[in-house]
């Protein structure tokens, strides 16, 4: 009786295709290049190789182990070999990372794994996705103009995404999307698909933003703007900032503005100051008015104070009212962050003197910056879970789909939670710091592969019409990888995926 080609081992898919191809060359065909792979030769991903006739996963196995207890020392498994003791099952998570893949489409996931958690039968479906539909969002911490927003962000030259909205202390990037890496030159998909990569497994990577600046971003480190790297982000706004400080403002000077790209703040016109009935300083500043003590677009934006093209913050005084303004006035300009300040007392013709800050003021432009969070870099792996995934994991995918909008399936990339996105598909959200090392992959496609696991109870795993006969338990699963998997210490900021599964 002749197997059926969708329950297929990888050893008998292996004998089929280096049979079939003769001299030893093994067929793989677990992305759509289909590599001729000579014995002893990688395929071109590097993914998969001909270990004597045999294919072969070139990267391990990622097992996720956790502590006994949440306040237990977390066991620093990566930092050497494992000793082979045997792990514990209840404290086991078998990631995709190093799992295989479902492509093409027709196929079980490599890993349907059973075990118990608190009484329940639990399924986790493991498998590495091929991702064409995929991209990054950047989060990079800085009131810095990196670039004119929908700019093209360049690696070598070639458009691998755009400058998009920027938010509360942050420029955003996205980067990456099926258009850049399918839909461009073959230079342009590589070099998108190269970049993502780096990206995601943590590397530093230098993009290049048109009418802009160069910034070297890497996940978990700070962005370093033409070369000069950030140290803080923002506190808020110039508005925020006149509020959160204007009671130690009051005590020390008698006017300050703080100078921001999107709203400058005057404290005396401010409604913080009117409350603590400080009298008006009679200084004006350039720009829009918005509301009392808010401006808009006090100059353009630029690697200046508080990401304006301002280096001399003077030039932002538009008038001094004589009716209001007195000689002795102590003013006081800031950025947004304290790393630029400049302390002046008016002179009899109400000329403003730069002069030392006081003790009194230091103080509160070093509240300022002990307030401003480390400036880092965030990469958001952004995703559409497609055809192979989805039939990877049942016969029926709307039953899937519909079982994760609803969160009775919990979705998971390397262990790590992830957003969901609500509306139609499985689109996911996943923060690579979050997630193992090097947790992802490329085909010359070009696409990204990355781990992606579906974990539910058994008995909704079956009425979703899953795939029954490749069920397999977790005890058996570690003895066949024995020493030849990697293990690592689950992420303590993580949940755990099993937690109230019974939901």
């Amino acid at each position: 009786m002749t197997t059926p080609v969708d329950t297929l081992s990888l050893d008998a898919r292996s004998a089929r295709f280096g049979a079939a191809e003769g001299e030893g060359i093994v067929r793989c065909d677990a992305c759509p290049v289909l590599c001729r792979i000579r014995p002893g030769r990688p395929g071109a991903c590097s993914r998969y190789a001909n270990d004597g006739g045999r294919l072969v996963r070139t990267d391990p196995l990622v097992l996720l182990a956790r502590a006994v207890e949440a306040d237990a020392p977390r066991v620093p498994f990566a930092a050497a070999a494992w000793d082979g003791a045997p792990l514990s099952i209840e404290r086991t998570f078998v990631t995709g990372i190093g799992a295989g893949t479902t492509y093409p489409d027709y196929k079980p996931a490599p890993l349907i794994v059973e075990s118990l958690h608190e009484g329940v039968d639990t399924v986790t479906v493991v498998t590495e996705g091929i991702f064409s539909y995929c991209g990054v969002k950047v989060k990079i911490d800085t009131d810095r103009h990196l670039g004119p927003e929908t700019a093209l962000v360049r690696v070598d030259g070639e458009p691998v995404g755009h400058v998009t909205t920027a938010e509360y202390g942050s420029q955003m990037l996205s980067l990456g999307g099926v258009r850049h890496l399918t839909g461009g030159s073959k230079k342009e998909g590589a070099t998108t698909c190269d970049a993502l990569l780096a990206l995601c497994n943590g590397a530093a990577v230098s993009l290049a933003i048109d009418g802009g600046h160069t910034v070297v971003v890497q996940s978990g480190q700070p962005p370093i703007v033409d070369g000069t790297p950030e140290a803080r982000m923002r506190v808020g706004c110039g508005s925020a900032t006149i509020g959160m400080f204007a009671r130690q403002f009051r005590d020390a000077v008698d006017e300050v503005i703080v100078v921001d790209d999107h709203i400058t703040g005057v404290l005396t016109e401010h409604q913080a100051g009117r409350v603590l009935d400080m009298r008006p300083a009679g200084i004006r500043v350039r720009g829009r008015k918005s509301t009392p003590g808010r401006y808009f677009k006090v100059a353009e934006p630029g690697m200046g104070w508080g990401g304006t093209d301002i280096t001399d913050p003077l030039c932002l005084i538009k008038s001094i009212d004589a009716k209001l303004a007195w000689p002795g006035q102590r003013l006081l300009l800031t950025s947004t962050t304290g790393e630029d300040a400049l302390y002046c007392v008016l002179d009899e013709t109400l000329t403003p003197v730069p002069m030392a800050l006081p003790n009194a003021v230091q103080s509160v432009v070093d509240r300022i910056k002990a307030n401003c969070e480390p400036a880092l870099c965030s990469v958001i792996f952004m995703a559409g879970a497609g055809g192979s995934l989805r039939a990877g994991v049942t016969e029926n995918p709307i039953l899937l789909t519909r079982s994760v909008a609803s969160g009775e399936t919990r979705v998971t990339m390397g262990g790590a939670q992830v957003h969901l996105w609500a509306g139609g598909g499985i689109t996911v959200m996943a923060d690579v710091g979050r997630m193992p090392a090097n947790a992802f992959g490329s085909v010359p496609t070009p696409a990204l592969v990355a781990p992606i696991e579906f974990t539910l109870p058994k008995s909704l795993y079956l009425t979703l019409g899953g795939h029954r006969s490749d069920i397999v338990r977790i005890n058996d699963v570690l003895s066949a990888v024995g020493d030849t998997a990697r293990i690592e210490a689950w992420q303590e900021k993580n949940p755990w995926p099993l937690i109230d599964v019974r939901r």
